[in-house]
């Protein structure tokens, strides 16, 4: 196991960049604890895979250095640098069996043969395999190929870092939901350093401890999945986490006072200065209050669109200050009828200048 440091790294597969625009990665620093379980998350094209690649060996960086531990590792070959690694497609070897397919990074250590059984026996039970470790992995179908290919990179206890690439792809909805769980609870019982990437919010939230969100080459914010949702540091990750995402409001800010696109105020709570650029107002869905003018005097008026019933609460559409606008509603509470309107939760409300949240010049006593 090792800690991953990202020292002024960067990478662009133009030998000659010339600007920001260049660069698939743009220059990043950060430390990834020893044994900690990371996501990367975001939208594809963002650099998660690049990044990875680069964390592996497969990629050399155009900039900076990796190190695992004290180790710089930046020129060293995937070989050298003790890792797993798990590809968005299954990768195994058809003439094998299931068991030999497990137990070849093992036998390729020299590890001793009782030990080889132990150890394939108990993967094989992780993945629900145990059936069929005597049968040839030619003819299995895709999904049953990957679950290999995720044993073969959990099997070994002893590498600096284990690495997903999106490895669920092909995986049916509810064995995903399982072998996440089991992933979380190899993570705990053995504290392997794993890094996950994917574009699927639940995947990272339900299996990282740290969720690293990327978007256009950056690492826009590295947090908790309760730090992402309950302080987005950047629109993108306000947007992409959650579901529906968060609402944005242009607006302009004096001191405490918000003016929306529609003349509306709005009281943020705390004193903001006057920022310039372009400024927003973020807020998420769950912390939208929503009822008719007797039930929200000071609220603002919002025009309905239409309401999604997704089971556990209903998804008000709507419009608000020229911009769509999303609620959510419990169920079993009533629907706003004629002029609806909209307060919010106090405190939940974030202020954003060019995407990036800004804090308060002053809290509120």
């Amino acid at each position: 196991m090792a800690r991953i440091t990202l020292e002024n790294l960067a990478h662009s597969y133009n030998p000659h960049p010339t600007g920001p625009a260049d660069y698939a990665l743009k220059q990043m620093d950060h430390v990834w604890q020893d044994g900690g379980a990371y996501a990367l998350l975001g939208a594809s094209g963002c650099g998660k895979t690049t990044l990875l690649n680069i964390i592996s060996g497969l990629l050399t960086p155009s900039q900076g250095r990796i190190l695992f531990g004290d180790r710089d590792v930046t020129h060293a070959a995937t070989a050298e640098r003790n890792i797993a690694q798990v590809f968005q497609f299954p990768v195994v070897y058809d003439t094998m069996t299931v068991r030999d397919n497990l137990a070849f990074p093992l036998k390729n250590r020299g590890k001793d043969a009782a030990y080889i059984k132990a150890r394939v026996d108990q993967i094989a039970r992780m993945i629900g395999m145990e059936a069929v470790l005597g049968r040839r992995a030619q003819g299995l179908t895709a999904d049953a190929k990957q679950k290999i290919s995720l044993g073969r990179g959990m099997v070994r206890e002893d590498v600096n870092a284990i690495l997903f690439d999106e490895p669920l792809t092909v995986i049916d909805p509810q064995m995903k939901w399982e072998l996440r769980s089991q992933l979380k609870q190899l993570h705990r019982q053995f504290g392997h350093t794993m890094i996950y990437v994917t574009h699927d919010q639940t995947e990272a939230l339900t299996f990282a401890d740290k969720v690293v969100v990327m978007h256009d080459g950056r690492v826009v914010q590295m947090g908790t999945p309760e730090e992402l949702f309950e302080a987005p540091a950047h629109s993108f990750v306000g947007y992409f986490i959650g579901s529906p995402g968060m609402n944005f409001l242009d607006a302009q800010v004096q001191g405490r006072q918000a003016r929306l696109a529609d003349g509306a105020m709005l009281d943020l709570g705390a004193d903001y200065g006057t920022p310039s650029g372009r400024v927003q107002i973020g807020i998420r869905p769950e912390h939208v209050h929503v009822g008719g003018a007797g039930d929200l005097p000071g609220g603002l008026p919002i025009a309905l669109r239409r309401i999604e019933d997704v089971g556990r609460h209903r998804i008000l559409r709507a419009e608000l200050a020229g911009k769509s606008f999303n609620a959510l509603l419990p169920e079993g509470e009533a629907l706003p009828g004629e002029g609806a309107r909209v307060s919010f939760v106090p405190g939940k409300l974030g202020v954003y200048v060019d995407d990036w949240r800004t804090a308060p010049a002053q809290r509120a006593a």
